[in-house]
């Protein structure tokens, strides 16, 4: 049985979209937990410096977390629409 050009692009969609989910889950999974305030109950410090590092790298992982949400949205309706196709 001889496969159409889209059921290649499909295979392809679908492990970019399983790649692309791994890679958000990673990313989620390393993020720094946002418990600002709590310092003060534990007689934490928080200085500038420590402050700016933080910032830096959550503003980071914040914007990579958006970005690969938004890549994951898009290939999954791209799959889908191949599946339209399909049908067509």
């Amino acid at each position: 049985m001889p496969y159409s050009a889209l059921s290649y692009v499909r295979i392809v969609i679908i492990s970019l979209m399983v790649l692309v989910a791994l890679a958000l889950i990673v990313v989620i999974m390393f993020q720094p937990s946002s418990s600002s305030g709590m310092g003060a109950l534990t007689g934490q410090r928080d200085t500038f410096y420590s402050k700016d590092k933080s910032k830096s790298l959550e503003s980071v992982m914040k914007k990579l977390t958006v970005i690969l949400g938004i890549v994951e949205g898009v290939l999954s309706v791209g799959f889908f629409v191949t599946l339209l196709f399909a049908q067509w």
